[in-house]
């Protein structure tokens, strides 16, 4: 992943309930259906959840999580068993068991505020691990007062914290990759200042990711700045998304997570060319 190229992350929600894909792959064919095309499109890693961290969603039991997640891994892993996989969780045993299933990338809401234990899950298994940030927990973070009185700072030194926690249970820096969580306890305008001033995060030197695909704020942006009568969906956000994940990618970001994959790599394949260009 220290490639010039920008990797691209494709999301595949096993869920009921994700703000924009939910229900969408219920079943085992339809989630290694949209693998293939994912792959077939560009996508780089498949990251695989079982469990909503939308707005206002509630936590999933670990039993449900691993009935929904396990049959997928395994199904995808015997189709494809060179595809980098991972494993969209914050439970450390669904993370043990996908990781024995073949994904090799644990991606934890939290890093590991809900769960200690994926720390040592990390540890023993020497796979990536990437913390994305959140400030409360899926079912209240947007509700309320959400102040900060500086949001980079704040989740910089998030990040410092739980790395420093990950290295005392035994993993090593060149596991970690950061993600800053946009939409997660954040409003819009602290969603796009971490946007203007991601270059800031590349101060930990890590791998930084990026997820903005389809997001709410991009929905309230676009009707605030375009007089527009309702919000656009998620299906009418992709130029939206696309305009963050440029100024993401150059400012430091090297991973792009992002439910349109082809249109995604597309982009990212014109805009690497031009940055690596201008080197």
């Amino acid at each position: 992943m220290k490639s010039q190229k920008t990797q691209i992350m494709g999301i595949l929600n096993i869920t009921p309930d994700s703000f924009s894909d939910g229900g969408v792959y219920a079943t085992v064919d339809l989630a290694r259906k949209r693998a293939k095309e994912m792959i077939t499109e560009g996508a780089d890693i498949i990251d695989i959840g079982g469990e909503s961290t939308r707005p206002g969603s509630v936590e999933v039991d670990e039993a449900e999580e691993r009935k929904r997640v396990m049959p997928v891994i395994k199904a995808i892993r015997s189709a494809y068993p060179e595809m980098t996989l991972s494993i969209d969780t914050r439970k450390a045993n669904v993370a043990k068991e996908a990781i024995h299933a073949g994904c090799s990338i644990i991606n934890s809401l939290g890093g590991f505020m809900f769960d200690a234990g994926l720390a040592k899950v990390a540890s023993d298994n020497q796979c990536t691990y990437i913390i994305y940030h959140i400030k409360g927990e899926p079912k209240t973070m947007q509700t309320g007062s959400i102040t900060n009185d500086d949001i980079v700072k704040d989740v910089l030194e998030f990040f410092q914290e739980q790395i420093a926690f990950g290295i005392s249970q035994g993993m090593k820096k060149e596991q970690f990759i950061i993600d800053p969580g946009i939409g997660f306890g954040k409003t819009l305008a602290q969603n796009l200042e971490i946007i203007r001033r991601l270059q800031e995060f590349t101060i930990l030197n890590v791998p930084l990711a990026i997820g903005v695909s389809r997001k709410s704020h991009l929905g309230m942006l676009l009707k605030e700045e375009l007089n527009l009568d309702t919000l656009p969906s998620t299906t009418e956000r992709l130029e939206a998304s696309l305009a963050e994940t440029a100024v993401a990618v150059l400012q430091g970001a090297s991973i792009v997570r992002t439910h349109d994959v082809m249109e995604t790599k597309r982009f990212i394949t014109v805009l690497d060319k031009i940055k690596n260009n201008a080197r």
